[in-house]
C-alpha cells in the first residue's frame, strides 16, 4: 500500500490528509481533502544556515486553473504571479507558522501549497495552514507546532463551522481563526457590524473546532515524525552584558530618551545613548575584536531597551510619547484635501497621516478576476501604497509588496460592509490610501481616510468606519493591553490586534501574536478597549463629516439609469454596435444589461440627459389610448400612415378619416399633413391602428385585423428549409 491516510470530521465533512503517496523526495509532504477540494503542501528547509539575521521563511500558494477545469486567461494561458487572492491565503499561513520556529532559527525554509482540485464550495485557503501544520510536524524541520486552522460563518444566528461558499453567501461573518492546543495565534475577519462578545464567542467556536485537526496532526507525528535536526543558534555574546549595560543605561538618561515625544527625536536620543555607551567601552583605535564587540554591545542596548519600555509600561503605565494604555494619539482631519478627485481627505493621528482618495466609475472599470473562485469581477477596489518616505527610509520601489496587499485587503473588507449595493448607486468604487507618514497603524489610518473620502465624494455608505491598532505587552501573568500602538510598541510588543467597525459593530478584525496565544479574557478586553478607541475617533470624524454630502462632488461623473424592454436592446445597440457608438459620441458612455437596464454615465450632466432622452425615443413602445400629433409618412387606396415618434408610424384606416364617406385618402390628407391621432389598437405584431380623437363615437371603429397566415409574413406560405 503507497501512503497512509489519517481522517477527522471538520464541521459537517471529513477531512483527510494522507502522506507517503505524493512529492516523497521533500522533508514533510501531505495532501489533504475535504469534499472535492484537494491540497498538496510541502515543507523543505536548508541545511545550510543562512547568513541573514532573521527568520528566511517563505511560504507560496499557487492556485492551479486545471483545479477547476480552467485555462488561464492570460496571453500566455498558463499561471503567472500568485493574485491576490493567493498572498492573502499564503500570508493566513505565514502568520501562524512564523511565532514557532525555535528562537535563533536560521534555516531557508519554505512552504508550498499548491490547490490541484477545487469544488467551489470548500475554500482551500483555510486548508494550507493545516497541511503546513502537518507538513512541519512530521519533518526533520525545527518547529514548535503543532497549529489548525479554521472558518467560521454565522448563517440565521448560527455559528457554522467551516461553512461553504454557499453558506458564506448569507452569512454576516467569515471568519478564519489559527491556534495552538491551548491558545488562539491569529485571526482574520470580516463581518457586517458584529458585536464584539459574538466575536469572542466565534473565536471560542473556532478553536473548540480545531481540537480534532490537532489530534490528528499530533497522531501522525507521533507514528510517522522524523527527528529534528539539531540547528546551531548564532551565539549570542550580548546575553552576559545586559545587566551591566542596562544599569550604565539607565543611570545616563535611558528613560528620558525612551519617553522623547517625536519619533525622530527619539531615535536621535536613543542612538546617541548607545553610541556614548559603546564608545565608553571601546577605546578609540582599537581594532582587533572591536566589530565583534560593537556588534554584541548593539544588541545588548536593543535588549535593555525593549525591558525598559516594557517595564515603563507595565508599572508606570506610560508610554514612549507620554501616553497612558488606552490614550488614542491627537487627531486631526482634512476633506476635500484635492480639489479634482472625487474624493478626498487627509486623515492624521499622531505621526501617522494617510490621504484617501475615492474615484467613481463605470462597470467598464471594475477589475477581472481570473482565479480559482466562480466570481469574474470586483466593483470595490482598494489600494494602500506603503511608499520609503513615509518612515523616512531610502529604498527601491517596485510593485505592490505583500505586505501592502494584506494591509489593503483588511482596510477593504472594513469598508466593504457599509458599501450601498451596485442597484442602489451603480458606480464602481476605487479607494486609495496614499501612506504619507508612518509610526504605527496606517492600514487602520486607510480606513478612516478611505471612509471620510467616500464621504467626501457623497458615496450613501451606511456608517462611518474607523479603525484602531491595539498591541499586548505580557510579561508571565502581568499584561497590558494599547490603545493605538506606536511602530515601536508593535516591534517590541506581544500582539498586533487591529478593530474596524461603525459606532454598531465589528466590520474587521486581523490579530497576530507574538507570544505561544493569548486566551479569551485578554481578548474580552482588547476588543473593549479597542470599540473606546474606535468610538473616539468616530467622534472625531464626525466633527468634519458627521455624513455623506446630500449631493455627489462636483468633479463626479453622473449616471443616469433607465429600463427598456429587453426585446428592444437590438434598437439601442444598432447593426455592428452602430446606434450605440453614435449616442457614446455624444458624449457618455452606455452599459447595457440583458434585463434592458441600461446606464448613461458622463461627466457632462446635459450630454448624460440628452442620451437618455435619444434613448427613450429609441425604444419608446405605444400604448392603447395614447393620443399624438402625428405627421402623414405615406397614402395608400385603404388609408394614410402617420409617423407617430421616431422609428413607429401607425395606419390611420380611410374608413375613420370622416364621418362622411370619401372616395380618396388625398381627398382628406396628404403627405406632411399634421393631425390629431389615437392608438386604437396594437395587433400581435405590433402594427397599429389609429383613430381621429375628434370622430370617436360618431363613426363606427373599423374591425381588427385578423392574423394573417404564415405569421408575420404577410400571408405568404412558411419557407421549407
Amino acid at each position: 500500500m503507497i501512503g497512509k491516510t489519517y481522517t477527522t470530521m471538520l464541521g459537517s465533512q471529513e477531512l483527510s490528509i494522507e502522506t507517503g503517496k505524493l512529492a516523497k523526495l521533500v522533508s514533510g509532504s501531505v495532501t489533504l481533502r475535504y469534499g472535492d477540494t484537494v491540497v498538496l503542501v510541502t515543507a523543505q528547509a536548508r541545511a545550510e544556515k543562512s547568513t541573514l539575521d532573521f527568520l528566511p521563511l517563505t511560504v507560496e500558494f499557487e492556485e492551479r486553473h486545471y483545479a477547476v477545469g480552467k485555462i488561464p486567461g492570460s496571453f500566455h494561458r498558463r499561471e503567472g504571479r500568485p493574485g491576490e487572492k493567493a498572498i492573502l491565503s499564503a500570508r493566513i499561513t505565514d502568520r501562524q507558522l512564523r511565532p514557532l520556529f525555535p528562537k535563533g532559527y536560521r534555516h531557508e525554509t519554505q512552504v508550498i501549497i499548491t490547490v490541484l482540485s477545487a469544488d467551489g464550495q470548500n475554500l482551500p485557503d483555510v486548508l494550507g495552514p493545516i497541511g503546513a501544520s502537518a507538513a512541519l510536524s512530521i519533518s526533520d524541520i525545527p518547529w514548535q507546532g503543532p497549529t489548525a486552522c479554521v472558518r467560521v460563518g454565522q448563517v440565521d444566528g448560527q455559528f457554522v463551522l467551516n461553512p461553504t461558499t454557499d453558506q458564506l453567501a448569507h452569512s454576516r461573518l467569515d471568519l478564519v481563526v489559527a491556534g495552538t492546543r491551548d491558545a488562539v495565534m491569529m485571526v482574520e475577519a470580516g463581518a457586517q457590524e458584529v458585536s464584539e462578545e459574538d466575536l469572542v464567542a466565534a473565536i471560542e467556536f473556532a478553536h473548540a473546532g480545531m481540537q480534532g485537526v490537532l489530534d490528528l496532526i499530533e497522531t501522525m507525528r507521533a507514528e510517522l515524525g522524523q527527528e529534528k535536526f539539531n540547528f546551531l543558534a548564532d551565539g549570542d555574546l550580548s546575553t552576559d552584558l545586559v545587566p551591566e549595560l542596562a544599569e550604565q543605561a539607565r543611570a545616563a538618561g535611558l528613560r528620558d530618551a525612551l519617553l522623547t515625544g517625536k519619533k525622530k527625536d527619539r531615535s536621535a536620543a536613543i542612538r546617541a545613548l548607545r553610541d556614548r555607551l559603546i564608545e565608553a567601552r571601546i577605546p578609540a583605535g582599537e581594532v582587533e575584536g572591536a566589530e565583534e564587540r560593537i556588534l554584541a554591545l548593539k544588541s545588548a542596548f536593543g535588549k535593555v531597551e525593549k525591558q525598559e519600555l516594557r517595564r515603563l509600561i507595565l508599572d508606570d503605565d506610560l508610554r514612549a510619547d507620554g501616553r497612558n494604555a488606552k490614550t488614542v494619539r491627537p487627531i486631526w482631519i482634512e476633506a476635500r484635501a484635492l480639489p479634482r478627485a472625487h474624493g478626498s481627505a487627509i486623515f492624521t493621528r499622531g505621526e501617522t497621516q494617510v490621504l484617501g482618495v475615492a474615484t467613481l466609475g463605470t462597470e467598464r472599470d471594475e477589475i477581472l478576476i481570473d482565479d480559482l473562485t466562480a466570481e469574474t469581477g470586483d466593483k470595490f477596489l482598494l489600494h494602500y501604497n506603503f511608499p520609503p518616505y513615509s518612515t523616512g527610509e531610502v529604498k527601491r520601489m517596485g510593485g505592490q509588496s505583500r505586505r501592502e496587499i494584506g494591509h489593503g485587503n483588511l482596510a477593504k473588507r472594513a469598508i466593504r460592509a457599509v458599501l450601498p449595493s451596485f442597484e442602489e448607486f451603480p458606480y464602481v468604487l476605487r479607494l486609495v490610501g496614499e501612506v504619507l507618514e508612518s509610526n504605527g497603524s496606517s492600514s487602520m489610518a486607510t480606513v478612516c481616510a478611505g471612509t471620510l473620502a467616500l464621504m467626501d465624494a457623497g458615496v450613501p455608505i451606511k456608517a462611518p468606519v474607523a479603525g484602531v491598532a491595539m498591541g499586548l505587552v505580557m510579561e508571565g501573568e502581568r499584561y497590558r493591553v494599547l490603545t493605538d500602538i506606536l511602530g515601536l510598541e508593535d516591534a517590541l510588543g506581544d500582539m498586533d490586534f487591529k478593530v474596524c467597525g461603525t459606532a454598531q459593530g465589528v466590520t474587521a478584525l486581523q490579530m497576530d501574536i507574538k507570544v505561544g496565544g493569548i486566551t479569551p479574557q485578554v481578548m474580552r478586553e482588547a476588543l473593549a478597549q479597542a470599540k473606546e478607541g474606535r468610538l473616539h475617533i468616530l467622534s472625531k470624524m464626525a466633527e468634519v463629516l458627521p455624513s455623506p454630502r446630500a449631493e455627489l462632488s462636483p468633479t463626479a461623473p453622473r449616471i443616469i439609469s433607465l429600463k427598456i424592454n429587453p426585446e428592444l436592446i437590438g434598437k439601442v445597440i444598432g447593426p455592428g454596435g452602430k446606434q450605440i457608438r453614435e449616442l457614446e459620441a455624444m458624449g457618455a458612455q452606455i452599459t447595457v444589461e440583458e434585463d434592458g437596464t441600461i446606464r448613461v454615465f458622463s461627466a457632462d450632466g446635459a450630454a448624460a440627459q440628452a442620451v437618455k432622452a435619444r434613448i427613450e425615443g429609441l425604444t419608446r413602445e405605444a400604448k392603447v389610448g395614447e393620443v399624438f400629433t402625428g405627421t402623414v409618412v405615406k397614402t395608400a387606396p385603404f388609408g394614410a400612415f402617420i409617423n407617430l415618434f421616431a422609428g413607429q408610424d401607425g395606419m390611420l384606416h380611410i374608413s375613420q378619416m370622416s364621418e362622411e364617406r370619401i372616395n380618396a385618402v388625398e381627398d382628406i390628407l396628404n403627405v406632411g399633413d399634421t393631425l390629431q391621432v389615437k392608438i386604437a389598437g396594437i395587433d400581435d405584431r405590433g402594427k397599429i391602428d389609429l383613430i381621429r380623437p375628434e370622430l370617436e363615437g360618431k363613426i363606427a371603429p373599423r374591425e381588427p385585423r385578423a392574423p394573417r397566415p404564415g405569421g408575420d409574413r404577410g400571408g405568404r406560405p412558411p419557407r421549407r428549409d
